[in-house]
C-alpha cells in the first residue's frame, strides 16, 4: 500500500510548496507597502495579510481549520495568548486560530529563510534565546505592544515539545509579563498540529482537520512576582488536563510506547 501512496505524498508536498511560495509572493508587495506605516498600523495591516496566505493556503492544500471555544471568546479585549508547541505548522496555524491584532514572539532564525523572513520579522517580536541582552529587549518590545491594546503570542515552552508528555516546562516569560501588565493569559490548545506536520520532519505535511481549543482565561488581577511560579503552574495545569482530556495524539503514541515496553518484560 505504501508504494501506491508515496507517488501521491510527493505530488501533495510539491503542490503544497508551491502553493506556499505563490501565495506568499502575492501577499509580499502589500506587506512592504504595510511596512511603511509603522508598527502599529502597518503591523496590523501585514497581520491581515499573513491570515489572508493562511486561509489561502490551508484550504488549497486541503487542512480544515476549526476553532473549538469552551467559553465566549471576547476578540475586543486584549490577552496574552499561550499555547503547546509541537508542529512547524505552529506558525500557519496561529493566523489562523487567532483572529484579531496580535504580535506573536518567535525565533530570529526564521527571518534568514529568503522572502518568508522578510514577512516573518515584519509580522513578529523576534527573540535571539542566545543573547540575555536581546531577549530582554523583545520583553520590552512586546510591553510596549501590550500597553497599546494589543495582544501577543507567546509559546511558553519556547522550543518543540519532543517528550511525548502533553507539555514541556515552561520559561517564565509570559507570565512575567501578564503579571507586570496585568494582563490576563488565554491559553489555547493546538490538537491536531502533530498530525498534520510533526516536528521531526516537514515533510510530514498532510491534510486533515486542524483544531484550536480556546480555554478560559486566567486572571492575573493582584498577583505579584511572587505569585509568579503559582501562575505558571495553574496555567501548565490548566492546559495540561484539557491535553489529556481531548486524547492529543503525541500523547497516545507515548501511551501505545509504555504499553509495548511494558508487555516486552
Amino acid at each position: 500500500m505504501r508504494w501506491i501512496l508515496a507517488p501521491l505524498k510527493i505530488v501533495y508536498l510539491v503542490w503544497a510548496a508551491l502553493t506556499f511560495l505563490i501565495i506568499m509572493l502575492l501577499v509580499l508587495p502589500f506587506v512592504v507597502v504595510g511596512s511603511l506605516f509603522g508598527k502599529i498600523k502597518g503591523g496590523n495591516f501585514i497581520f491581515r495579510m499573513c491570515m489572508i496566505w493562511g486561509d489561502c493556503w490551508f484550504f488549497l492544500i486541503g487542512i480544515r481549520q476549526k476553532n473549538i471555544y469552551e467559553v465566549p471568546h471576547d476578540k475586543n479585549a486584549h490577552y496574552i495568548f499561550v499555547a503547546n508547541h509541537i508542529s512547524y505548522l505552529d506558525a500557519p496555524i496561529i493566523v489562523k486560530a487567532v483572529r484579531q491584532p496580535i504580535r506573536v514572539l518567535g525565533k530570529i532564525e526564521m527571518g534568514k529563510i529568503p522572502i518568508f523572513g522578510y514577512i516573518y520579522k515584519r509580522a513578529i517580536v523576534t527573540v535571539d534565546r542566545s543573547s540575555a541582552e536581546n531577549r530582554a529587549k523583545s520583553v520590552r518590545v512586546l510591553k510596549s505592544v501590550i500597553k497599546k491594546g494589543i495582544s501577543i503570542f507567546i509559546f511558553p515552552e519556547g522550543t518543540f515539545n519532543e517528550q511525548h508528555t502533553p507539555l514541556k516546562s515552561f520559561f517564565d516569560g509570559a507570565f512575567k509579563i501578564a503579571i507586570e501588565a496585568q494582563v490576563p493569559i488565554k491559553p489555547i490548545l493546538f490538537l491536531d498540529a502533530y498530525d498534520r506536520m510533526n516536528y521531526k520532519s516537514v515533510f510530514s505535511l498532510s491534510p486533515g482537520k486542524c483544531r484550536a481549543v480556546y480555554l478560559a482565561p486566567i486572571s492575573v488581577e493582584g498577583y505579584t512576582m511572587k505569585d509568579l511560579d503559582r501562575l505558571k503552574q495553574e496555567v501548565y495545569q490548566a492546559m495540561e488536563s484539557k491535553l489529556l482530556e481531548y486524547n492529543a495524539s503525541w500523547i497516545q503514541e507515548n501511551q501505545v510506547k509504555e504499553k509495548e515496553v511494558n508487555n516486552a518484560k
